[in-house]
């Protein structure tokens, strides 16, 4: 939906507040909102409306640019930091009847798996996205990964014994020595849904245990725990690779390392970003050709290149260089489709190691 159209629906809905105890005059407003909500969705055929959980910052760029190169009247709904990437997946689900999106472009692809289980995207196979490995892709065509962040091993360059993988966590001689994001919130949450599926509820478990028996600090984020590293009161921490790289354009004392890439070991985690297409939209042509453009090589260098320093999926997309491309590292092979169950079953579980 448009500036201009969530502007007059703000006012109709305000008009619709002043006159609560008048039944007549709010059933003319909400015939107003009807004719504003058609009008919304059938004005601008030459336009396309994606709702982003992306940060804005990164993604705002690359949608200009396609304004720019197609004509195509971009309408972009961004997620607030406050929303933490819930905002605009709640109103895809209220507005499951009524589309008003054309795409969604979401930051990690469990999200994007959940508008297919609830029958919200539609099935389409971007011929920009054939390259991109499949274990990156739903099988069926209702989302399309493309420029990652991978989940690595922040450690401080006067360390000696470096951590080489999630186990080193709870390896006795780093007792004190270790900090991780609060498990409850961003990619830490689906870092421990993915070792949960990968090594078993009872295994999981016992990591979460040793984890508290080696005292590891607990931090706010993923940015407080690579600055805690960097400034020497913790020897390493499990980050995305975009705090990692930041840190080290920064100049500061610390070096990445890529974890479990020992032969049998489980890989490093990789969350690329996500996009569908929506069924039933008000422009799904104009949406297609939008995913084209997201998943193209030519979208992939430039987040390569931005600050977000994400990793391309395409073979032969040069990565930051901070960061190895993706087909040289050994990467956790997970079925995104079920981390978004697994992480809501061990919520209570991850709940009750916090302390809550």
């Amino acid at each position: 939906m448009g500036e201009g159209c969530a502007e007059k629906l703000a006012a109709v809905f305000a008009m619709a507040r002043s006159t609560v105890k008048h039944p007549v005059k709010n059933v003319i407003c909400v015939a107003i909102a009807a004719v504003v909500l058609a009008g919304c969705g059938t004005s601008h055929k030459n336009a396309v409306t994606v709702y982003v959980s992306e940060d804005q910052v990164f993604s705002e760029p690359i949608l200009k640019d396609f304004e720019k190169e197609t004509g195509i009247k971009v309408n972009a709904v961004f997620d607030t930091e406050e929303a933490k990437s819930t905002g605009v997946m709640n109103r895809l689900l209220a507005e499951k009847n009524n589309p008003q999106a054309d795409v969604y472009w979401a930051n990690e692809p469990v999200r994007a798996d959940v508008l297919r289980q609830q029958g919200i995207s539609f099935e389409f196979r971007p011929e920009n996205g054939r390259e991109i490995p499949d274990q990156f892709k739903d099988s069926q065509g209702f989302w399309t990964g493309f420029s990652a962040r991978a989940r690595v091993l922040l450690v401080n360059q006067n360390v000696k014994g470096k951590p080489s993988g999630v186990l080193s966590y709870v390896d006795p001689k780093m007792n004190g020595k270790g900090v991780i994001a609060n498990p409850l919130f961003g990619t830490t949450t689906a870092e421990m849904a993915a070792l949960f599926s990968v090594w078993g509820d009872e295994k999981g478990n016992q990591f979460l245990a040793g984890l508290k028996r080696n005292q590891v600090k607990l931090s706010t984020g993923n940015g407080e725990s690579a600055d805690f590293v960097a400034s020497g009161q913790f020897d390493f921490a499990l980050v995305d690779s975009d705090d990692a790289v930041d840190r080290l354009r920064h100049g500061k004392a610390v070096e990445l390392v890529y974890p479990d890439q020992g032969e049998g070991e489980i890989g490093m985690l990789v969350l690329p970003n996500a996009v569908a297409l929506i069924r039933s939209s008000p422009n799904p042509d104009n949406g297609k050709k939008l995913i084209e453009y997201l998943v193209s090589k030519q979208t992939e260098r430039k987040l390569a290149l931005a600050d977000c320093a994400q990793i391309p999926l395409h073979p032969g997309v040069t990565p930051p260089k901070e960061l190895k491309p993706i087909e040289q590292t050994r990467t956790m092979k997970v079925d995104y489709a079920t981390l978004g169950a697994k992480l809501q079953a061990i919520q209570p579980v991850l709940k009750h190691w916090v302390g809550y």
